[in-house]
């Protein structure tokens, strides 16, 4: 069990990170990709990726090989994007990198070929440029919205109960007494933030949390996004023989909350178009806009959330 302890001045510095980080993300879905049995959420992004990779490719298997040491391969500059997180890998020295490797026990020779001498930094993010390519862009999409479904989960939580509420909205995987946060971990260990706060970080590929709690480090608690907001996107057709491929695509994009214009950008249609698809989708039950000033927002009603997301809405009562 992990223990993370916070002051006051923690709580008020503690931050959810706009996006999923995209070295995390690589790194997670290689544990994914490696698991003996696949959860139904992600046997669809399995089979995809199965198609797409050599089965001789070595980089799967490198990654696997590095993954005890996440703090190596997910530097902080990531959570600006992946090419701030590239270009920190890049600038690692050769010799720290030959420290970590030596850190993590006995490796096979050919790791250390790959990967010893000055370029072997840059190899290195060569590499999780690649792995990035196959196992997270194509499927960007379906993260992002996933990721920004459980975002708006935790800025309710927020609005509605402080950071206390939103600490407390990291269960299962953590419990938030109203000073420590216990954390799911295989290792017994307390860290104090000592006033610096924590930043969360979602992911959609992990299924259990991860941290980097270095004193040198901002603090970081990646943690599973719930399972009410992990998409696995429409089965192909099923939706737009119901509704027609542009309501549906306006329907999945306003998961998150979405303006007609922000709607039109991501659906590549005009917004007059939109506006007339979000009135049938209104009209139907699937939609509701409101107004915050002059924005108007769309979002799924319970009956739309249950259309995309195939699961039935329980009657209470």
């Amino acid at each position: 069990m992990l223990r993370i302890h916070f002051t006051i001045d923690d709580l008020v510095r503690t931050t959810v990170a706009p996006t999923a980080d995209p070295l995390w993300e690589v790194l997670l879905a290689g544990e994914r990709l490696r698991d003996r049995v696949h959860p139904p959420v992600f046997r669809g992004w399995v089979n995809a990726v199965r198609r797409t990779l050599d089965r001789h490719d070595p980089a799967p298997r490198l990654l696997h090989l590095l993954a005890p040491a996440p703090h190596l391969l997910t530097p902080p500059e990531s959570a600006d994007g992946l090419e701030a997180g590239l270009a920190a890998l890049r600038a690692t020295s050769p010799h720290r990198l030959a420290a970590e490797l030596e850190r993590l026990g006995p490796l096979p020779a050919w790791v250390h070929r790959v990967l010893g001498g000055p370029r072997g930094p840059a190899v290195l993010a060569d590499v999780l440029r690649h792995l990035h390519s196959v196992l997270v862009e194509p499927h960007a999409e379906v993260v992002r919205e996933s990721v920004n479904a459980d975002r708006a989960r935790r800025a309710r939580d927020l609005v509605d109960a402080g950071v206390h509420g939103l600490l407390a909205g990291l269960r299962p995987h953590a419990r938030w007494d109203g000073s420590v946060l216990e954390v799911d971990s295989p290792h017994d260990r307390d860290v104090s933030l000592r006033g610096r706060g924590l930043r969360l970080v979602p992911t959609y590929f992990g299924v259990r949390p991860g941290t980097r709690l270095g004193p040198d480090r901002p603090p970081v608690l990646v943690h599973p996004i719930s399972d009410a907001d992990r998409w696995t996107g429409a089965e192909p057709g099923a939706l737009d023989e119901l509704l027609g491929p542009t309501r549906r695509a306006v329907l999945e994009c306003a998961r998150t909350g979405a303006g007609t214009t922000e709607l039109a950008h991501r659906v590549g249609t005009s917004p007059a178009s939109v506006s007339r698809h979000t009135g049938v989708l209104r009209g139907a039950g699937l939609l509701r806009t409101t107004r915050h000033g002059a924005r108007t927002v769309h979002s799924l009603t319970t009956l739309g959330e249950a259309l995309v997301t195939g699961r039935v809405p329980v009657a209470e009562g």
